[in-house]
């Protein structure tokens, strides 16, 4: 799959996924506004309610203290074009006109008048608008109209006298002073949409009630809740697997660009040692070098050298193939790090030589025997030192130092080769993995080297770090256990 492919795939993927997010966002937005709309319209039904059933009651307790025969220090009323009066009467009634036309002196004045219909006298209110609702009863009719319309919010409520320019009633409390606290509560109530004209019968309104729901946004949402949560839920989900999805595209790209160089280089690491083979063999059969003892042995010397070659490389192959099976097991004994550092340092001093540089150890560990299989450790040094020597394309300058730390000893191999990016760093770890020069073929290998190494250190339950600078060269660390516990394998 090319990258124009995978581009494209990633391109539409991340539209659909957008959009479904966006669908699903702007339908809960829908039903926000919904839930919102049907709040607000219950609200304004529920304060019509109130203020119906406050006109009802005043209007109740009018009759009554007619009906009763006296009056209630609250009520004057006189019929419409005499004197002002401070109360008002609308309604009908059955019986006589009683007409009160005084108050409070506890010597009231009655006169039966006849009138088809009683108590349509009408004039200006002289009462102020808290002597003629009960804050307490005020409290229990909003509370019964916002449940009655499946309102369930808590509210903040003032009445609003048009009189006074101010609240006289605030949460089931008169208003006497204004504190900051108050002052601050009743901003909020008194900057409300949910308003209603009180005793609306009346030109012009003694005032308003006005109420204010703090927890309103909560109780908006309170039904979209599942929704939300149930979108970010499954919109994590999707983005979760498109990002795993495209990780995975990537890292089988990779992957498959790392094993086309891998066979790439297994081709031309076989096809020189074949050639060579084939040219020695050709010239063993040869009658001219037939007759001569001295040119047979080297011919056939260098096709058992070449063979060998092909077979370590070979070899490298499976045992890869093996540790990533974890088919195989240690054979733990006690090994000197010293012993094989002085091997390895051996082993690749001729090819250091040959590019005219030098390698050396600096032994310094008190204590270097270690628990392991001296066969794969003997691999993991050459190894390094095989790489330190190839990536310095000139005059290598090699170290390899041990010393005791902790509960163990850390051999460290130094060169100051062409070093690694910080992306490099990351990878070089990874299988078929090579840090290239310019050249694939430059420097010669399959990328197991290091792949190897980091499975042979995990195996003896060792660590392996990098330090590295392009154009300085690079340092690898291992830390080797003095006892390897194998228990936990």
């Amino acid at each position: 799959m090319n990258q124009k492919v995978i581009g494209i795939i990633i391109g539409l993927m991340s539209i659909a996924v957008i959009g479904l997010v966006w669908l699903q966002m702007d339908l809960i937005h829908t039903s926000m506004r919904e839930n919102e709309v049907k709040f607000n319209d219950n609200v304004k039904k529920a304060l019509r309610e109130v203020a119906e059933r406050l006109e009802r009651e005043e209007r109740i307790r009018a009759e009554n203290a007619v009906t009763n025969g006296y009056t209630q220090n609250r009520y004057t009323f006189i019929r419409s074009g005499s004197f002002k009066s401070i109360g008002t009467l609308n309604g009908n009634y059955t019986e006589m006109d009683p007409l009160i036309i005084s108050k409070g002196n506890g010597n009231s004045q009655f006169m039966g008048i006849s009138s088809q219909t009683i108590f349509n006298l009408k004039g200006v209110s002289y009462i102020p608008l808290e002597e003629r609702i009960n804050p307490e009863q005020l409290n229990t009719i909003i509370n019964e109209a916002l449940v009655n319309n499946n309102i369930m919010a808590k509210p903040e409520y003032g009445v609003y006298s048009t009189k006074k320019k101010n609240f006289v009633i605030v949460n089931e409390h008169f208003v006497y002073n204004e504190d900051e606290e108050s002052a601050y509560s009743f901003k909020n109530i008194a900057n409300t949409d949910h308003r209603v004209y009180l005793f609306g019968n009346e030109l012009p309104s003694p005032g308003q009630l006005m109420v204010y729901f703090p927890e309103k946004s909560k109780v908006v949402w309170s039904s979209l809740w599942l929704n939300l949560l149930g979108t970010i839920l499954f919109a994590g989900i999707i983005l979760s697997s498109f990002a795993y999805t495209i990780v995975v595209i990537f890292r089988q790209k990779k992957l498959g660009e790392m094993k086309n160089d891998f066979i790439n280089n297994m081709t031309h690491e076989f096809k020189t040692p074949i050639a060579t083979i084939s040219l020695a063999a050709d010239s063993i059969t040869s009658p001219i070098i037939a007759g001569k003892p001295d040119k047979v042995s080297r011919f056939a010397g260098i096709i058992k050298q070449e063979n060998k070659r092909m077979n370590s490389q070979v070899e490298k192959v499976l045992q890869m193939a093996l540790i990533d099976k974890r088919d195989f097991s240690l054979k733990l004994t006690e090994v000197n790090l010293h012993d094989v550092v002085a091997s390895a340092v051996e082993n690749i001093s001729l090819q250091v030589e040959k590019k005219e540089g030098l390698v050396s150890a600096d032994i310094q560990a008190t204590n270097p025997i270690v628990e392991g299989d001296v066969t794969h450790i003997s691999n993991v040094i050459n190894n390094l030192l095989d790489n330190a020597n190839k990536y310095s394309p000139d005059k290598p300058e090699i170290l390899v130092s041990t010393r005791n730390v902790g509960s163990g000893v850390e051999v460290i191999v130094k060169d100051r080769g062409i070093g690694m990016s910080k992306e490099a760093r990351k990878h070089i770890f990874d299988k078929f993995y090579r840090v290239h020069t310019g050249n694939l073929h430059d420097v010669k290998g399959f990328g197991l080297g290091l792949s190897y190494v980091k499975a042979i250190m995990t195996a003896h339950k060792g660590q392996i770090d990098v330090k590295s600078e392009l154009g300085k060269g690079s340092s690898f660390i291992l830390h080797f256990p003095f006892r390897v516990d194998l228990s936990n394998n």
